[in-house]
């Protein structure tokens, strides 16, 4: 049985704060408790309102703001001599690296979080701070190294009757059996991860569930409308929320259904979008993806082939070095496609 969402990331005098309370809203509480503690030397509580504002700036894709607020809430943590609180902020900062594409980073953050959360009891964050490199892994595509991870970690979850961090877990997982072709275990996994989210009022998870869902619908049932339909609700969490990174996904998914539809032009219009959207919070995971269905729908659209094949060699390159093991066998399907044998190797 799981209880209603909460969000642990708002802690101190944030901790009444409602998983679903609208960012902007966040910060502007987050960095009003950290100044009124701060005045008030209470080190502590400066540093867990700290990650709250760290969090919402996050999400709202100010990156160099989130970065000096998680950086701050670390030190101030450590002034205090809260080792919980400390990772609480490593945690924060690692998954701020992720989103940037600093996947190294992301995982000595992640990986030192989770061992101070440890040592300080708190497993909460030793959770987060697992999950964090789990999903890190994913990413990347590191299927194999990380599947296992997440099914402990969802065990957990169910054990602890925590719903945000169980839909989590669900939704990775769904993810990786997406990716590998095992698409009616995908489908239960995502509508499980939709049904629990909506039951704990988990607005996020399930804005990010209705994605996935939406995505083997089109993939494996060729349900265009349906897959538009289920985008529609889950955009209007997004916008709703000003959760940026979701948005942005969202977008490109729409684009992905209708390229599969053979709605090229309405394809290439979306992936303009995501990639703006990309590009302004810095997240060169997305980027790079709405780079490439955008030159796909493009290459459908007639655009020059030496055009295609340059953009192509260009994404090769960038998601060999930045460690994006799915996104680089999706370029190299996309070379196979649309460009010359001599013209890939080339």
């Amino acid at each position: 049985m799981y209880g209603k969402a909460f969000a642990p990331e708002y802690q101190g005098a944030l901790t009444t704060l409602s998983v679903n309370a609208p960012l902007a809203d966040v910060l502007a509480a987050g960095t009003e408790q950290m100044q009124e503690a701060v005045r008030a030397g209470r080190t502590a509580e400066a540093a867990r309102t700290g990650l709250a504002v760290a969090e919402a700036h996050r999400r709202l894709g100010h990156v160099q703001d989130a970065e000096r607020a998680w950086k701050a809430s670390y030190r101030t943590a450590r002034e205090a001599g809260d080792p919980a609180g400390m990772a609480w902020a490593l945690w924060s900062g690692g998954t701020l690296a992720r989103q940037r594409g600093a996947f190294p980073l992301a995982r000595r953050l992640l990986a030192l979080a989770a061992e101070v959360g440890e040592r300080a009891g708190d497993v909460v964050v030793r959770g987060y701070s697992l999950a964090g490199l789990a999903e890190t892994g994913r990413i990347q595509g590191d299927y194999e190294a990380v599947g296992r991870l997440h099914e402990q970690l969802l065990d957990e979850a169910r054990k602890r009757g925590e719903a945000r961090h169980t839909v989590w877990a669900l939704e990775g997982i769904a993810q990786m059996r997406r990716n590998t072709g095992q698409y009616d275990s995908a489908h239960a996994l995502f509508a499980e991860a939709a049904e629990i989210s909506a039951r704990a009022e988990d607005r996020r998870g399930h804005a990010w569930a209705l994605r996935g869902l939406a995505d083997v619908v089109s993939v494996r049932d060729g349900d265009t409308e349906r897959a538009l339909s289920l985008l529609s609700e889950a955009e209007a969490t997004c916008r709703e929320m000003k959760l940026k990174s979701a948005l942005a996904y969202n977008l490109k998914m729409r684009g992905n259904v209708l390229y599969r539809a053979g709605r090229y032009a309405e394809a290439r219009d979306l992936y303009g979008e995501a990639l703006a959207e990309f590009r302004e919070m810095t997240e060169p995971r997305g980027e790079t993806l709405a780079r490439l269905g955008l030159a796909k729908a493009l290459a459908r659209l007639g655009r020059d082939r030496a055009a295609t094949a340059a953009e192509l060699a260009e994404l090769a390159r960038l998601t060999e070095r930045i460690g994006l093991r799915h996104a680089r066998e999706m370029v190299a399907e996309a070379q196979a496609e649309f460009v010359a044998d001599e013209e890939v190797s080339a």
